[in-house]
This record gives C-alpha cells, sequence and structure tokens, in this order.
C-alpha cells in the first residue's frame, strides 16, 4: 500500500491549513481523517462542505448517525464505523439499535429500519433504489426532501469510507476503546 501523508498544521499544503485549523478548533483535535485529505485542499473542502451540510437536512442527529453508520458498514470502514458509533451514541441513539447498525441487522424502530433500509438501498443499487425502495421510505413519514437529503449524507460518508480504504488512516486514540472497534466480517 502507498504511505500517505497524515499532515499536521506545518505538513499540509498552505491551501489546506486554514481549514484544518478551523476544523482543530472545532473538534479540540485534529482528526487524522482530515489529516490525510489535506493532501488535496479540494478533498478535505469538498468533504468538509458535505459533512457540514448534513447537519442542516431534515434528518435528527440520531437518524444521521442511522446514515452515517449504514453507508460506513456497508463499505467496511472500521474507521469511520467505530467514529459514528461514538457519535451515535452522543446522539442518544438506543444501544440496541446501534448494535443491530453495526451488525448489519434490521432496527426495531419502524422510522429508523425504514431510514437503514432505504440508505442501504440507494448505496447497494448504486443511487437506482427502484420506486417501491422509494414509496415505503415516504410512507414512514420521511418526504421527498428527505430522499435528495440523504444523497448528501451518503455523499460524504462515501468520500471518507473510500478516503479510509485508499490511504489507510490510523484509528484515533479515543478508538481504541474495545467498544468502538469494528471490522467488516
Amino acid at each position: 500500500m502507498h504511505d500517505f501523508p497524515i499532515h499536521s498544521l506545518d505538513s499540509a499544503p498552505e491551501a489546506s491549513r486554514g481549514l484544518l485549523a478551523e476544523i482543530e478548533t472545532r473538534w479540540g483535535f485534529l482528526p487524522k481523517l482530515h489529516a490525510a485529505l489535506a493532501e488535496s485542499p479540494a478533498a478535505l473542502r469538498a468533504y468538509e462542505a458535505l459533512f457540514s451540510l448534513a447537519e442542516q437536512t431534515g434528518f435528527t442527529p440520531a437518524e444521521r448517525q442511522v446514515v452515517f453508520l449504514t453507508v460506513s458498514t456497508f463499505h467496511g470502514c472500521g474507521y469511520c464505523t467505530a467514529a459514528h458509533t461514538f457519535l451515535a451514541r452522543q446522539a442518544g441513539l438506543d444501544e440496541g439499535e446501534l448494535q443491530a447498525l453495526r451488525s448489519g441487522r434490521p432496527l426495531t424502530g419502524r422510522r429508523l429500519e425504514s431510514l437503514r433500509r432505504f440508505t442501504l438501498a440507494v448505496v447497494r443499487d448504486r443511487g437506482d433504489p427502484g420506486s417501491q425502495e422509494v414509496e415505503a421510505f415516504l410512507s414512514a413519514g420521511f418526504d421527498e426532501a428527505n430522499v435528495l437529503d440523504l444523497l448528501v449524507i451518503i455523499a460524504a460518508k462515501t468520500i471518507s469510507n473510500y478516503a479510509n480504504h485508499i490511504v489507510g488512516t490510523p484509528m484515533e486514540e479515543f478508538m481504541a476503546d474495545p467498544a468502538l472497534a469494528w471490522s467488516a466480517a
């Protein structure tokens, strides 16, 4: 595997430094994913813009984490699954639902299960889930804006999942918690 740099504020390309500094201030540390993406200022800006826009969608914080975890486990991304397990707990996602998401099992709540199923259909079928899947999602209480909002979250997670695979992003210190560890079986 090629050895990609994991940048610091000092080693990052000049065009990435300002955004990296903002990210470090916001998170309280510089996530290694962002430090890796910094090699391409465009990739860093794209990911950060999409991740920020995900918070502006019509989904609750817990619903966003359902999407993030569904995409991350589908793509087999251990880094993102660990990170979003941590964030899902902060968002108040029920531990049973969280463990079901991490293992690819159905969720017990109708709305969240509909969201998980539709997300999985969109990702699995490369954006063409079929009209039955769309109608099932809408009948679970979601609307057309939610269908399109979902694409923002999927795009953000696809960038990070793929980058982590290609770069081999090292895990963060907080991810040493065995309760966060995850690998595709």
